[in-house]
């Protein structure tokens, strides 16, 4: 596909020259005369590269035109050119966002390398830019229930600090979403952010881990390898599971965070860093503090701000959000038609403890999504635990088994299936009767017998 070129010059002669050698190079090339034709032309299509003159004497210049694109069109390479070129012109363009500038006469050697250059620049930030909005989208904190909107606020406050923070939570809650969301809005996003499981990580591998070793500090050591300080430096670190760190490696953090600086493993040179620390654990470090297991100088220390990730239970008004998203992403991600749940199954969830948390919501969306077929993913379809309908009905019927007399045992099952049917329609006697395909008297003379309740499931509980 041709490279499209918008050039814009009052000169009838320039245009005409620039058009037959861009053309000649493979280039589609737009030729306009004024700054005001150039937005109209590149409002229809935007062009790939914008070859713009700074002295046209009517109406808008090169200038304000340039102003104007950026203005609407930031990431759309415009490079200048003039006869009467300054360094003072150059480097005012440049400012203004232009990509370069080519003095006149042109040589065409160099507006064909400065078009090329300008075009996979262009190309390379479109893909930069698609990277870090899947970055954005991966760590992306879905919800808007207050405790969220409260969690977010927490984290645009401390992120553009380099305080500490210690991140608390049950295990699924997120806290590693809440940690990426930290570094990705502080004024560190464009430096690396590494992370470390303190759990996954052997006691006596831990140090050489996060400081690295010199060549020669132990068996096996044939070169020098750098730790994970070191490959955060100006950036963030981010220690997973801090609770599960063994006393030793918590000490030379302690020194990390007092003196700036750390030796590697067999080495003797202190080697100054820039890190923010931020840390997250599952467990209770005050407790921990108290059985001896976490040092209390080092808790106070990490513990600069704290922020508590609330569980899922306490948040369940995010849960249709949160099963949207999870949808379209299992759908993206695999190719599979995205499903809907119903406002039935929904419900049903939202009455569910969640233990696991949001992880274990995202389990069970991508379980539903592979195992149920059809478009709707409805109240019947939900496995026990999480339907109590199911789990209250299998221990129903494991009684009835239980019942020695068959009349007693029809009479128990009647009374179920009844009892299933009103909660079905929600109470309602007369569309209860049509769908079993009986009378509303014959109905109403069941539930006497039986001494059903029937206003107990006019509304859910």
């Amino acid at each position: 596909m041709k490279k499209k070129v918008l050039v814009v010059d009052d000169e009838e002669s320039i245009l005409f020259s620039i058009e037959g050698v861009l053309s000649d190079e493979g280039f589609d090339v737009i030729c306009v005369k004024s700054g005001e034709e150039a937005l109209n032309k590149i409002q229809e299509s935007i062009p790939d590269v914008v070859l713009l003159d700074i002295l046209m004497p009517e109406g808008m210049d090169g200038i304000e035109t340039l102003v104007e694109i950026k203005k609407r069109y930031p990431f759309l390479p415009v490079i200048m050119m003039s006869g009467h070129g300054t360094i003072e012109t150059a480097v005012k363009a440049t400012k203004l966002g232009a990509y370069d500038f080519i003095e006149k006469p042109i040589s065409l050697d160099k507006l064909i390398l400065s078009l090329n250059n300008a075009i996979e620049h262009s190309k390379l930030r479109e893909e930069i830019d698609l990277l870090k909005k899947k970055e954005e989208d991966r760590y992306r904190i879905v919800g808007h229930s207050k405790a969220i909107k409260e969690l977010m606020d927490q984290i645009r406050i401390v992120a553009p600090t380099d305080a500490c923070v210690l991140i608390t939570g049950e295990n699924g809650t997120g806290k590693e979403l809440v940690a990426h969301n930290i570094h990705m809005f502080s004024n560190r996003r464009n430096k690396p952010m590494i992370e470390v499981n303190c759990a996954a990580i052997p006691d006596e591998l831990i140090e050489s881990e996060l400081f690295g070793y010199e060549k020669g500090a132990f068996t096996g050591a044939s070169s020098m390898k750098k730790g994970k300080f070191d490959l955060a430096h100006e950036g963030t670190i981010f220690l997973d599971e801090i609770g599960d760190m063994s006393l030793k490696a918590q000490s030379k953090i302690l020194r990390i965070l007092q003196e700036k600086r750390f030796e590697r493993v067999g080495g003797s040179r202190p080697i100054e860093v820039d890190v923010r620390v931020i840390t997250a654990t599952n467990k209770n470090l005050e407790e921990e503090i108290r059985k001896g297991r976490f040092r209390e100088d080092l808790y106070f220390r990490l513990n600069v701000v704290p922020i508590r990730v609330p569980p899922l239970r306490e948040r369940v008004e995010d849960i249709p959000e949160l099963i949207d998203w999870f949808v379209k992403e299992f759908s993206k991600n695999t190719n599979l038609e995205p499903k809907r749940f119903s406002g039935d199954a929904i419900e049903m969830l939202k009455e569910y403890s969640w233990p696991g948390n949001v992880r274990e919501l995202k389990n069970l969306v991508e379980r539903l999504m592979i195992m149920v077929p059809g478009d709707v993913i409805e109240a019947r379809h939900i496995p026990v635990p999480y339907n109590r309908e199911k789990k209250k009905y299998g221990k129903e019927l494991d009684q009835i088994f239980g019942i020695r007399s068959l009349k007693e045992a029809k009479n128990e099952f009647e009374k179920i299936f009844i009892e299933n049917k009103l909660r079905q329609f929600k109470g309602n006697i007369s569309q209860t009767a049509e769908a079993m395909n009986v009378e509303r008297s014959y109905l109403h003379k069941k539930i006497k017998m039986y001494r059903i309740d029937a206003s107990k499931f006019k509304e859910r509980r």
